[in-house]
């Protein structure tokens, strides 16, 4: 469908692109991946005629249509979330004008055997069909369709786009884009506005897409979920193969050695030859062989590899001060504004050492009760805070608190201590810093660069309760591997709000989702969570069918029981988990049990009692214990059902 043909692209002296070529076939899942600066955006512009390049070619049939979402866009807000919507069917509502109009004519006309009749009747035939093959008797149902499948509500539909944020605006603008069903999408990073139940709309739509698709994403899920080709630029060239991202990846590691040998093969053989020719330079016996060896490296197709990343570079929080048993306890929290009621009587508690992850739509209130923990925000109910409780915030305004007039280094170097102060240049790299970069003043980076720092300054304060909303919306893969396992080895507690779930698969083992103005817990990681509510979502739809479709969707529910990697590894951890709870709550029973009977004793003597709050706690004891007992056998209860999931 579209080709590229040796796409040059330089900068001065510095050459982006060296003749990259390949083509885009129809029902193509390109993920379009790199580092940072690659040019991942800049050829995606290429594509659509936004950029030019130095040379090449791109060819495009005059028939293909291409939807381009960029990162950032100019949108108008003069029209409600319907009508701008609508604006993805302006060829069918053009049709439907045209063919109300020749209705309307053909209706008041006396003289049925008149050319100009007949020709009417004509033309309001071939429009019929036009609209017909549009899909114009169900164009309304699929914009509904696709606004509540991107995350608005009904009562959305009238509301001014100027109301939503910039977040939702971009949403609108793919709901546009999704409408409009061109023949290929190229999609930049089209994640990072949406919720996890958004993005897995989105992928289940782009999987059954009958067009292609280019996708950049810093999502490894969503890239292998809608993937089955991967095209890596790398030093200017690019690497295809046809896989989804974690198989390259893979076949990339089993390459790299190979091509790190050839490479340093090469470079001997190079620096033989040139010590020759410097040694025989001038002797005229070896002219001949100087100058034939000097050709054979004007010839030499030099191999590049990349240069070190320090991908295992570690990078761990400092040892957080101790603090108590219980970080944070809230009990009927309430939260409006104004009129509009986010949460209501949500109880909550999170305990020392827990990394808890808040999941749920945008505008459903997690990002409030983070900033109510935090108390930045009044509220109705009570939240405290256990002994020595010490928290470091991260929030997307978080970078307006850096100090402008500071370059990068001097911002992190003002707070490093210890041996992470020989360490500065190295970590900066990691999270996308590098060379002159760092003496740049913190005043003329943009938001995401801001955001990135504000990250690394959070990494390196003594906190013992991270609270991170959004922390990954402009980190690259590897800033987010290198965050999540400094996070995986913090001691202390975690709470994040995001809707990354590779990077919450294996963080995370506690979920609060909020919807409905409450907030649910979950034990257990992100795809076990995925998982259950798929099940959730399946049963609610067998309910749905009648007793004569019941054999049907009990073999549909079955071959949806088939367990992913993820999920299986998901069944394993929190099988495990369980199993140690169960074991911690049988350890409290019997702590209960033995201070109950001594406090019985002391009852029962015939000594008299000078303190009389023993009955207090004789009470309180035996209702820690009854509550004790009660979460022993719901614990029991699912670990026994998870194991039989483990069957399946």
């Amino acid at each position: 469908m579209i080709s590229l043909d040796k796409i040059n692209l330089s900068f001065g002296g510095f050459e982006l692109f060296k003749e990259i070529s390949f083509l885009i076939n129809p029902k193509d899942r390109i993920g379009l991946i790199g580092k940072n600066g690659a040019g991942k955006t800049t050829l995606l512009k290429i594509i659509t005629g936004q950029e030019n390049q130095t040379a090449g070619s791109v060819g495009i049939p005059k028939d293909v249509s291409i939807g381009y979402l960029p990162q950032q866009m100019k949108i108008v807000d003069s029209r409600t979330l319907k009508e701008e919507a609508t604006l993805a069917f302006e060829e069918l509502i053009e049709l439907e004008k045209k063919i109300a109009k020749l209705n309307t004519e053909i209706a008041e006309s006396n003289d049925y055997h008149a050319e100009e009749y007949l020709k009417k009747l004509d033309l309001v035939t071939e429009l019929n069909e036009r609209y017909q093959m549009l899909g114009g008797d169900n164009y309304e149902a699929e914009l509904e369709q696709t606004i509540l499948g991107l995350g608005f509500e009904r009562s959305d539909f009238n509301r001014m786009t100027s109301e939503f944020s910039g977040g939702w605006r971009m949403r609108v603008e793919l709901v546009k884009l999704l409408l409009r069903k061109p023949d290929v999408f190229l999609l930049d990073e089209p994640t990072n506005h949406l919720d996890i139940e958004s993005i897995q709309w989105l992928e289940d739509f782009l999987k059954t897409y009958s067009g292609a698709v280019v996708l950049v994403s810093h999502d490894r899920t969503f890239l292998d979920a809608v993937g089955n080709r991967t095209i890596e630029i790398s030093l200017g060239k690019i690497t295809d193969q046809r896989m989804n991202y974690s198989k390259f990846i893979v076949w990339k590691e089993e390459q790299k050695e190979v091509q790190l040998a050839a490479y340093r093969n090469q470079q001997k053989m190079i620096e033989d030859t040139e010590r020759f020719i410097e040694r025989f330079r001038y002797k005229a016996s070896k002219a001949v062989q100087v100058q034939s060896r000097v050709k054979q490296l004007n010839r030499l197709d030099r191999l590049e590899i990349e240069e070190e990343d320090n991908s295992a570079l570690k990078l761990n929080f400092p040892p957080p001060p101790r603090s108590g048993k219980v970080v944070v306890e809230a009990k009927h929290i309430s939260k409006s504004y104004g009129t509009l009621e986010v949460l209501k009587d949500v109880d909550l508690t999170i305990e020392n050492g827990e990394k808890v992850a808040f999941i749920g739509r945008n505008g459903e209130g997690k990002t409030t009760l983070a900033r109510i923990i935090m108390d930045e925000l009044q509220h109705e109910g009570s939240l405290t805070l256990g002994h020595n409780v010490k928290v470091g915030y991260f929030a997307q305004n978080q970078a307006q608190l850096l100090n402008e007039e500071l370059t990068i280094f001097e911002t992190i170097d003002q707070i490093a201590i210890g041996d992470i102060r020989t360490r500065i240049r190295d970590i900066l790299a990691a999270f996308l810093f590098r060379g002159e970069d760092i003496d740049k003043k913190v005043k003329v980076l943009s938001g995401g660069e801001k955001s990135r720092l504000a990250m690394i300054r959070l990494m390196l304060e003594p906190v013992n309760f991270l609270i991170l909303d959004e922390p990954t919306n402009h980190l690259d893969m590897r800033s987010k591997e290198i965050l999540k396992n400094a996070l995986a080895n913090f001691p202390g507690t975690v709470l994040v709000v995001s809707h990354d779930r590779d990077f919450l698969d294996g963080l995370i083992n506690c979920i609060y989702e909020f919807r409905n103005k409450k907030a649910r817990q979950h034990l257990g990681g992100i795809f076990d969570f995925l998982y259950r509510k798929k099940m959730e979502s399946l049963k609610e739809l067998e309910a749905k069918k009648g007793a004569a479709r019941t054999t049907k969707q009990e073999s549909k529910v079955k071959s949806t029981n088939e367990l992913t990697f993820e999920e299986r590894k998901e069944v394993n951890r929190t099988i495990s988990r369980l199993e140690k709870k169960v074991i911690q709550t049988e350890e409290e029973i019997a702590k209960l049990e033995e201070e109950i009977e001594a406090i019985d004793k002391q009852l029962s003597s015939s000594v008299e009692l000078e303190d009389h709050s023993i009955f207090e706690n004789y009470d309180k004891r035996k209702a820690d214990l009854e509550q004790t007992m009660h979460d022993w056998a719901h614990t029991h209860e699912e670990l026994e059902n998870w194991k039989l999931k483990k069957t399946w």
